[in-house]
């Protein structure tokens, strides 16, 4: 079993940052694909940022990249998002979540039903 609480979530204006953390529990964190999706009212469960067990493969969906850098620190059981140059239409509670095993391809990793362990969520909120 793996628990994963989310922080860092708040309300910032367009164009800012916020960094989002994920702290898991367990002690077989590193054995874990750690990936980052977002919901926003009314929207389907959304693929933002994977990252492999060593960090060395991250993928992120096309709407953040080079914005969003996802990144993890085995030692400390947690995975983070850094999110920059904000917009309102990153407003959504963003969820982590945990995937027993390999990365894989970028196909795989944004498939929401791939991830065994889910966050409670944190919102976001991106003000115009």
């Amino acid at each position: 079993q793996v628990q994963l609480v989310e922080s860092g979530g708040g309300l910032v204006q367009a164009g800012g940052s916020l960094r989002l953390s994920c702290a898991a529990s367990g002690r077989t964190f590193s054995s874990y694909t750690m990936g980052w999706f977002r919901q926003a009212p009314g929207k389907e469960r959304e693929f933002v940022a994977a990252i492999s067990w060593s960090g060395g493969r991250t993928y992120y969906t096309d709407s953040v990249k080079g914005r969003f850098t996802i990144s993890r620190d085995n030692g400390k059981n947690t995975v983070y998002l850094q999110m920059n140059s904000l917009k309102p239409e990153d407003t959504a509670v963003y969820y982590c979540a945990a995937k027993l095993g390999p990365i894989g391809s970028r196909t795989v990793a944004a498939e929401v039903w791939q991830y065994d362990y889910w966050g409670q969520g944190t919102q976001v909120t991106v003000s115009s």
